[in-house]
């Protein structure tokens, strides 16, 4: 009943609009940090993780091709120079080569007896197993193995479902059935002949290749091939920018092309970071402005209060049960803003989300558990720098006060 007394007698002067311009101000602040993160952190996956085994901050390298090309003697193959000349680059971390098949690929899916078969042409390609990001469980070869894991790329699946099975009134493919069945190799090469089963584990967005384990294209190459000597047309090379503008300067003096769209993905990646960061950093400025809004506000409170704050001081309240009440003024208002900033960031991200589902249907949803977390700590900053900034002039007062 004491304390109620008090609370009452405090509460006299306490302007609402200036509490609501606070509440307003933070709530915008506090959204736009709010919403900026999620966003962020929602969308990076569609430029992380758009291919399902090439790794961020990776660029494959061919020598350009135009068309005096076809009537020069010129090759399309790096020599040894060439690659060391690339792997000295300050920009690059590390190189990898791909190695072509020596022997021809004759692949069948399905089987006759069925009614539904077929077969094609192919060639394999492989890179070191460090330029890779798929579960390595699944990537293995056992020399002398008749199973080779293999990784298509997903246009080719693309091509084959909406132009040559549209048509020609075929079936259409899934990854999931494409993955699930084995596929009938016949390799072929100077030295004899060899079959082997094929089985898909991943599908790549930006390079079209057919990948297989480097343990494997060595070996077959070595007995079915060996007098033949692999070519290096395409080099992989892991960077730490892949905005860093010695990459372009670098590719256009020496007639490079880059073959994937990996690098436009990192520069997206990078802008939407960027851009994700000032975003937050002006939400961040709004809270600190209505933060200080906030202070000034109480600070005219407890200035309009001055003798009734003079008075339960000398009738025995303690600073701590006086100030409490405007304690209480600032932590409700900074709760209430949090609060409402997370149901507004769920709503807007609602929104949003079912429209990259569409597009990205692969598209795996972020938690909203660190941006929450985020949003959390900062009610909780502001809450106890409001604690102090309060104590210390409530005391400011009661000092003041004793020197009279």
């Amino acid at each position: 009943m004491r304390d109620f007394l008090a609370y009452k007698l405090l509460s006299h002067h306490v302007s609402a609009w200036q509490m609501a311009c606070f509440v307003l101000a933070n709530l915008f602040g506090m959204t736009i940090i709010m919403g900026a993160i999620q966003f962020g952190k929602d969308v990076m996956p569609i430029f992380k993780s758009g291919d399902s085994f090439m790794k961020e901050g990776q660029m494959v390298i061919t020598k350009r091709i135009n068309s005096l090309s076809a009537f020069s003697k010129k090759s399309t193959d790096f020599s040894e120079k060439e690659i060391n000349d690339i792997r000295e680059q300050p920009f690059v971390k590390s190189v990898g080569l791909f190695t072509p098949s020596q022997f021809s690929v004759y692949a069948t899916l399905g089987n006759r007896e069925s009614g539904m078969s077929f077969s094609t042409e192919m060639f394999f390609e492989s890179v070191p197993d460090e330029f890779l990001d798929i579960n390595l469980d699944k990537w293995h070869y056992t020399g002398g193995g008749d199973t080779i894991p293999i990784i298509l790329p997903r246009n080719y699946l693309n091509l084959y479902n909406f132009g040559f099975a549209a048509s020609n009134g075929l079936p259409v493919l899934s990854e999931s059935i494409i993955s699930s069945v084995k596929i009938s190799l016949s390799l072929t090469g100077s030295q004899g002949k060899r079959n082997a089963i094929g089985k898909v584990v991943a599908f790549s967005r930006k390079l079209n290749t057919i990948l297989v384990p480097i343990q494997f294209m060595e070996e077959a190459n070595g007995s079915l091939s060996p007098e033949r000597s692999p070519k290096v047309s395409r080099v992989i090379i892991k960077v730490d920018n892949p905005a860093d503008e010695r990459i372009a300067t670098f590719l256009a003096e020496n007639n490079y092309d880059t073959e994937s769209d990996d690098s436009d993905a990192s520069k997206s990646a990078s802008m939407l970071r960027l851009i994700t960061i000032a975003v937050a950093g002006i939400g961040l400025i709004i809270c600190a402005l209505s933060f200080y809004v906030l202070l000034l506000s109480i600070f005219l409170l407890l200035q309009k209060h001055t003798d009734k704050i003079d008075s339960l001081l000398l009738i025995g309240y303690s600073t701590k049960s006086v100030g409490w009440f405007f304690h209480m003024i600032a932590i409700f208002l900074n709760f209430i803003v949090f609060v409402v900033a997370v149901l507004i960031a769920i709503s807007m991200r609602d929104l949003y989300l079912p429209r990259f589902g569409e597009l990205y249907p692969r598209l795996e949803v972020a938690s909203i558990l660190p941006t929450v977390i985020c949003g959390l700590s900062i009610f909780i900053i502001v809450s106890i720098v409001n604690y102090i900034a309060i104590r210390k002039k409530i005391l400011s007062i009661w000092n003041l006060h004793k020197e009279k």
